[in-house]
């Protein structure tokens, strides 16, 4: 009975990594709804429209151009997440005090004694599938087969883990994602509901051209509606300073440690420099205090340049 229940937890962490392959076909699948939404949007409708004169002119022209700069947006985030690392431990890393604990105390080479770290003191985070010490918040993912900082998910839609340092990026790809198919939804309304009324108003003339813009009115609006929960979710994490993964923990600790308010909280994970807040990147000196800003330190110069993080 043993053997089998081993037998099935191995295969659930054998499935885990195998959707690492999901990878293509999800960029893909993102690319595609991409691709069909610009093709309703601005080959079929709005692309037309600006050289029809008057005000609906110029209402093309302005869905258009916000249309462009969201996308624009909503792609840089996405691949940001995609491609940058939400944080690995540092080699050989060993914390500097026990911060589960609170102690102000460095801690000695004896306390460790050459045994796993949850066994030598149980206060000590010690991950086994890595065979290494866990610094705080730090959890393993078995997608990705490693420990990643300040852990939050592992989203298949950015084929990536969302970590300590492409978090912001998750956060504003949710957010231009729901301003753009927010957009997309109200400018495409008035076709949709042409295309259901006996009204004389034009509408595309191929049926491709009907599907296609039905196709992209019913996509937006369920992505509108469901990034928008996940918004408001996330957003009352980063409030309070905690992750999906901690969200459950928080509920049943009375004060939760890392809880610096709304502010500084919000400044973990945007960095301090305003200018920076809405694009997925961050100041030289965001960058350079990085670590403190996370809430972890790394065993090295405080300066450092951003191919270290």
């Amino acid at each position: 009975m043993y053997r089998s229940g081993t037998v099935m937890a191995w295969n659930v962490f054998k499935f885990c990594t195998a959707l690492r392959g999901l990878g293509s076909i999800m960029i893909l699948l993102v690319l595609g709804v991409v691709g069909v939404t610009y093709y309703a949007v601005v080959i079929t409708n709005y692309g037309p429209a600006l050289y029809d004169g008057g005000l609906y002119s110029l209402t093309a022209f302005a869905v258009l151009i916000l249309f462009h700069c969201l996308l624009g947006m909503l792609l840089w985030s996405y691949f940001s997440v995609v491609f940058t690392d939400p944080g690995s431990v540092p080699p050989n890393w060993k914390p500097a005090l026990d911060e589960e604990r609170g102690d102000t105390d460095p801690l000695t080479g004896s306390e460790f004694g050459g045994l796993p770290a949850d066994q030598a003191n149980p206060r000590i985070r010690y991950c086994r599938k890595c065979n290494q010490l866990k610094p705080p918040r730090c959890h393993h993912c078995s997608v990705c087969g490693r420990c990643v900082l300040k852990m939050d998910h592992h989203c298949v839609w950015v084929v990536n883990c969302v970590g300590a340092l492409n978090y912001k990026y998750f956060l504003l790809f949710l957010f231009y994602t729901f301003l753009e198919t927010g957009l997309v939804t109200l400018s495409l309304l008035p076709h949709f509901i042409a295309f259901f009324s006996d009204s004389d108003e034009e509408i595309p003339e191929t049926a491709g051209n009907l599907a296609t813009t039905f196709l992209a009115f019913v996509l937006n609006l369920a992505f509108a509606l469901s990034v928008l929960g996940f918004l408001i979710m996330h957003i009352s994490l980063v409030s309070a300073n905690t992750t999906t993964i901690e969200a459950y923990e928080k509920k049943t600790t009375p004060k939760w440690r890392y809880d610096l308010g709304q502010k500084r909280n919000f400044e973990q994970v945007f960095g301090m420099d305003r200018r920076y807040w809405f694009i997925p990147t961050y100041s030289e000196e965001d960058i350079r205090r990085m670590p403190a800003l996370q809430g972890f330190e790394y065993p090295s110069k405080p300066d450092l340049d951003a191919q270290e993080f």
